[in-house]
């Protein structure tokens, strides 16, 4: 267990940070690895992986509400000394996570068809979608309990052991991406249904990792999810902290799917451009993304330790450290996208959607990057209703234009990067405004 509550905050974020980077570095070098493979197939191959891919985001938004709400409540109860509390709090959130991946499951493999006739511009697309998604699904339905492990550890303040295993599993993804999508060494290649079994294998690899690791390595939280049923007052409090902000995530998803569906009215390299476009500007985020992950511990224990000034530096230094990173990234995105895109595909009409999205993306990274700040100090404090406020405000902002033009009238590519990044600065000033007041009430307790 890391004790949050002393020493210099700017120390412990960097210190939590960096293996936080370093896993999601190796994460992402996979999407990029897969990216590239599945570029040499062709641009339709990669507007199906991609729209399959978005339904990540989905999952990842599910699995959010676990990993937010476990790793928030357990970091309270380590910042009150509560260990017994903090070992139920980390049971109860896995026994949800294994109901929610049987659910998943089975909704998830009864509904690919339709959700695909929706986000694909043509039958070819489709069919290549599905072929993906059949054997990428495992993937995303093994990310339910190994979040939770994750974030009981982070809760702690213990995130580089995580962070290893993470790496030996993307490291096994990235391996077997060429083997299994172009038949490297086998002479059979399997195509996008080799992509997605790549991620599915090293997926199970990292599962059984994180879960020996928890069962015998730790000596904080005792892992036993079957030895009691559930506490539904549990439940309802690791609900309340999660959902909010895995419905941030959710929404993420609903704002891709919009993208998709407007662009299947052009051709399947817009979608294909947008996918590439996306995943560079994900990777691009990453320093950013792990500060913003490792925030919320400090907050968390420091909130529970009763320690309000510590908070608010804690919000002042993410809040800096994450705009003069973004400030960089953008100056980068706006005058050389294609620095990265040319990597990836050699058809013109990907590289125009793919370049055109990133340059325009770069005049939102700043508010971004704020908007991942704030996120990160509900977080810690146990109330996320008001990112997810700001989020649902994004997307009213950016879905409902794009779905009335797009039905009412021609839509040209550029207006949906036009409102997408409106939509943005518009959530950043929400965050804001609900930050500052938040901020504000526990100070006022405090002096109480």
């Amino acid at each position: 267990m890391e004790d949050l509550t002393r020493g210099s905050l700017s120390r412990h974020l960097i210190k939590m940070a960096i293996p936080v980077a370093v896993g999601l570095f190796i994460q992402t070098l996979y999407f990029l690895v897969d990216l590239y493979f599945v570029g040499r197939l062709g641009g339709i191959a990669i507007a199906a992986v991609s729209s399959a891919g978005s339904l990540f985001f989905l999952i990842l938004g599910l699995t959010q509400v676990l990993n937010i709400g476990c790793a928030s409540l357990v970091a309270n109860a380590v910042g009150g000394k509560d260990k017994d509390r903090a070992s139920h709090i980390f049971n109860q959130s896995l026994r949800i996570a294994i109901l929610a991946t049987l659910v998943l499951g089975v909704l998830g493999y009864g509904s690919a068809g339709w959700i695909f006739t929706v986000l694909t511009a043509d039958s070819e697309t489709k069919r290549l979608a599905l072929s993906y998604f059949y054997w990428f699904f495992p993937s995303l339905l093994a990310q339910f309990t190994m979040t939770v492990l994750g974030a009981g550890l982070r809760g702690t303040g213990i995130v580089k052991p995580v962070m290893i295993i993470s790496m030996l599993g993307i490291l096994l993804n990235i391996l077997l991406s060429p083997i299994l999508i172009e038949g490297w060494l086998t002479g059979l290649p399997l195509g996008v249904v080799g992509a997605g079994l790549a991620s599915s294998i090293a997926a199970m690899l990292s599962l059984f990792l994180l879960a020996r690791y928890c069962k015998v390595k730790d000596r904080y939280l005792t892992v036993a999810p079957f030895s009691v049923a559930l506490d539904m007052s549990t439940v309802k409090r690791i609900l309340n902290v999660g959902l909010p902000a895995g419905g941030e995530f959710i929404l993420t998803f609903f704002y891709m799917s919009v993208i998709y569906w407007a662009l299947s009215q052009f051709t399947s390299q817009a979608q294909a451009g947008f996918g590439i476009g996306i995943r560079i500007m994900q990777s691009l985020f990453l320093p950013v993304m792990a500060v913003a992950f490792a925030a919320p511990a400090v907050i968390g224990q420091n909130l529970g330790a009763g320690n309000t000034a510590r908070i608010m530096q804690a919000y002042r230094t993410t809040a800096t450290i994450t705009a003069i990173l973004m400030a960089i990234i953008s100056i980068v995105c706006f005058f050389v996208p294609q620095l990265f895109v040319g990597k990836f595909t050699q058809d013109p009409e990907v590289i125009l959607v793919a370049t055109g999205f990133l340059s325009m993306a770069a005049f939102n990274f700043i508010p971004a990057g704020y908007v991942l700040a704030a996120s990160s100090v509900f977080q810690g404090l146990g109330n996320t209703l008001p990112s997810f406020y700001s989020s649902i405000t994004r997307m009213g902002v950016f879905a409902l234009p794009v779905i009335y033009l797009s039905l009412t009238q021609q839509l040209a590519i550029q207006e949906i990067w036009y409102l997408s990044v409106f939509s943005v600065y518009v959530q950043a000033l929400m965050s804001y405004l609900l930050v500052t007041r938040a901020l504000a009430r526990i100070s006022k307790v405090t002096k109480l």
